[in-house]
């Protein structure tokens, strides 16, 4: 009894180590990355910067161009990658557990397409549609909030969840295969990406270049009116997804297993896949098809601390961050001052990381 005890102690303080580290590496990467880029800062300076733009009247700033680089530039795009990283990597982890299946995420679900597709429509169609009330702005005291996107945001939401409950339906029609689920997802994802190239070959000259650049994924449309409507919804997803981390352990054992100890299983299943497509989709709309992170954070956190989802969710949360702001840092770095779309980057590496799940045998089951 004694040894049991104390193994799970061991376990726990392992787990809790996990995010610590994870934790204070995210906050490490994120001052790294604001120093790193075509023009290096100097760690003091972004510092000071940080201090400026907190307390204006405390901390001088140490140059306007300095100044400017960090706070309007560099600090949304950093924070739009670590919101983005924490919405696909909660989500990862999340769907993996919901449907039983460790290779499935936003991307293999074909979601990231679906959002894109509501999002390139928007784009092509909103100033037809909506005209000038497309472009204003409501400002609510903490900032900007535009319609565009606000309705970006929307439509990009509203096509994830028809996606989501596709592939719900698929699994229900044979649910003795759950490799049909990543199939299925397959198939939805080529659908929806031959509806966003005839929205490309329809739209005009800027609407063209715009679904283009945000097609290959990347944080180049970093700004404060995209991160400011982001960070309550990631962070509400989050913290909604935290609290039934107790029933997804519940799941994880079986269909059958979670009705006996009370759980609504079709209800459960629906609400929370809601609530991480929402999650999802609303950073899709900003950043674009950024695959893989919602496959590899929870694996590579799965591998280290196992399967209860107390601890792998907040984990997964804050890998799938760190590998998407050091990604994006170092798509900034390898071709500077040109940039490389973080999305190419992440295909390379999640494709390499994808063929190791299925040759190692990892993708077979749950651990």
């Amino acid at each position: 009894m004694q040894d049991a005890q104390s193994l799970y102690k061991s376990e726990k303080t392992k787990r809790i180590r996990l995010i610590q580290i994870l934790s204070v590496s995210l906050v490490a990467a994120f001052l790294g990355s604001l120093s790193l880029g075509s023009i290096y800062i100097a760690p003091i300076d972004v510092l000071k910067s940080i201090g400026h733009g907190l307390f204006p009247a405390w901390v001088d700033s140490p140059s306007q161009v300095t100044y400017t680089i960090i706070s309007v530039v560099r600090i949304p795009r950093c924070l739009l990658a670590i919101l983005a990283g924490f919405a696909l990597g909660v989500s990862g982890a999340v769907m993996q557990s919901t449907l039983r299946n460790p290779l499935v995420s936003p991307f293999t679900l074909g979601l990231s397409s679906a959002a894109s597709f509501g999002a390139a429509l928007i784009i092509v169609s909103g100033p037809m549609i909506f005209g000038a009330f497309f472009n204003k702005s409501i400002n609510f005291g903490i900032g900007p909030f535009y319609v565009s996107s606000v309705l970006v945001v929307i439509s990009a939401f509203a096509f994830g969840i028809l996606s989501m409950l596709i592939v719900l339906a698929i699994g229900r029609i044979n649910d003795q295969s759950r490799s049909i689920v990543i199939l299925g997802g397959v198939i939805i994802g080529y659908l929806f990406q031959a509806g966003v190239t005839a929205l490309k070959y329809i739209s005009e000259d800027g609407a063209l270049r715009e679904i283009t650049i945000w097609l290959m994924g990347g944080m180049w449309g970093a700004s404060w009116k995209s991160v400011l409507p982001l960070i309550p919804i990631v962070l509400v997803c989050c913290a909604v997804l935290y609290r039934k981390a107790v029933l997804f352990n519940a799941l994880s054992g079986g269909d059958d297993v979670a009705k006996t100890l009370g759980v609504d299983v079709p209800k459960f299943r629906r609400d929370t896949l809601l609530v991480a497509t929402l999650c999802t989709s609303a950073c899709i709309a900003f950043t674009g098809i950024i695959g893989f992170i919602g496959l590899m954070s929870p694996h590579i956190c799965r591998m280290m601390i196992g399967n209860d989802q107390r601890y792998l969710l907040p984990a997964s949360t804050l890998m799938g961050a760190l590998i998407l702001l050091i990604s994006d840092t170092a798509a900034r770095m390898i071709l500077a001052p040109v940039e490389l779309p973080v999305g190419v980057l992440m295909y390379l590496i999640g494709g390499a990381f994808f063929i190791y799940l299925i040759t190692s045998g990892r993708g077979r089951g749950m651990e």
